[in-house]
């Protein structure tokens, strides 16, 4: 019997499971603590962006890392299956399952984009009743090398050729400077308010339709508005910039290059950035809620929205905004689409949002460097009651 004892407990056939090592264990512990601490973060940011960020101090900055939070919450719960924990796999799948109803948001498969074109017609050639509309911010038409962008501007805007043009920071005085864009902006109804004297904040509005009214949402002309007779119809865009982050070109150098590591005096710069993170998001909270109410005093008319909102998809400011609305990117984007150029380039905080109304078919990003922020250009139609 010795003999066939040895056989099976050289086979496993033992009654005694294998120990893991003391290395497992202390990989097991660890990332057991990660996935709790990511676990509780990824379902803050869902949550927060549900609250006025008066009420949650420096919880909002969990959206500007929402994405990765997910990621990593992908790969525990893999990690978890492939270890046979079963019920830490099932918590971090669980928290997979809440974060999905966010991930459009985000993240948009190409076969999205195919289901649009199967739709129209096998070479995707866009309803003639289709138009396209860019928003931008331009950065007063300043470069990374503080030259002007005019001239850069205005060859991209020929390029693109969009019917509707919402530019943030748009700063006429160097505008003028430039030949070729005042031609080219001539060549559209323009809608502009003057902000004051020492105020370049400005939005502007060009249009190849007519303008039938116009005004002032908040002032200093941070958002604007124009009535705009598309083909038969009548459509309010509003054109959009809110309050800045207040997180300086310095400040994302700070973070993005890990200078707090050897900064003896980090905790004061964190918490200087921390804090001015949460001021202007009090802020913008304020702008959201007022754009929000000039929306719901138009329903049910056509309405866009679009613009430099500030802030990531998973924020109080996005979801005042967006509600009721569509938003372009997750009707009609595909893969992971950022508009900032900066930090780590995954932040998308410029928006094309309309009503019911209208069908993205088409939504790109493209890469140019005039700016701080990259454009978004969609093509939007009428849908067919």
């Amino acid at each position: 019997m010795a003999k066939y004892d040895t056989y099976y407990t050289d086979y496993g056939g033992g009654s005694k499971a294998a120990r893991p090592s003391l290395v497992m264990i202390l990989v097991d512990l660890a990332l057991t603590l990660l996935s709790v601490v990511v676990f509780v973060m990824l379902l803050t940011a869902l949550i927060v962006s549900r609250i006025d960020p008066e009420y949650t101090w420096a919880l909002p900055m969990l959206g500007l890392i929402a994405p990765w939070l997910y990621l990593l919450t992908i790969i525990l719960a893999l990690y978890w299956v492939v270890r046979w924990r079963l019920k830490r796999a099932a918590l971090m799948a669980f928290a997979c399952l809440i974060g999905l109803f966010s991930v459009s948001l985000f993240w948009r498969p190409d076969a999205h984009r195919k289901e649009l074109q199967r739709k129209y017609d096998k070479n995707f050639s866009y309803s003639k009743r289709a138009f396209k509309l860019l928003s931008y911010n331009v950065r007063f038409f300043y470069d990374d090398a503080g030259e002007s962008s005019a001239d850069s501007v205005a060859a991209f805007l020929e390029r693109v050729n969009p019917d509707v043009v919402c530019l943030q920071e748009y700063y006429p005085d160097l505008a003028a400077h430039s030949e070729r864009l005042m031609r080219l902006v001539e060549e559209y109804n323009t809608v502009q308010f003057d902000p004051g004297e020492g105020n370049w904040h400005r939005q502007a509005i060009l249009s190849r339709y007519k303008v039938l009214r116009s005004g002032v949402i908040m002032r200093p002309t941070k958002s604007i508005w124009a009535d705009l007779l598309i083909r038969e119809d009548t459509v309010r865009v509003v054109n959009s910039h809110l309050q800045s982050t207040g997180i300086t070109a310095f400040d994302s150098e700070y973070l993005t290059g890990h200078a707090y590591l050897l900064d003896t005096a980090r905790e004061e710069k964190l918490r200087s950035i921390v804090s001015r993170f949460h001021d202007n998001c009090v802020v913008r909270a304020d702008e959201a809620d007022t754009i929000r109410g000039h929306l719901d005093s138009l329903a049910p008319r056509m309405q866009i929205l679009c613009g430099d909102f500030n802030d990531t998809p998973l924020s109080y400011t996005y979801r005042r905004l967006a509600r009721g609305l569509n938003d372009a990117f997750s009707e009609a984007g595909e893969g992971y689409s950022h508009t900032f150029r900066g930090f780590f380039d995954v932040l998308r905080i410029d928006y094309v949002l309309s009503s019911d109304h209208f069908e993205a078919l088409s939504y790109e990003v493209p890469k140019v460097p005039h700016s701080d922020h990259l454009p978004v250009l969609v093509r939007l139609v009428r849908r067919e009651e």
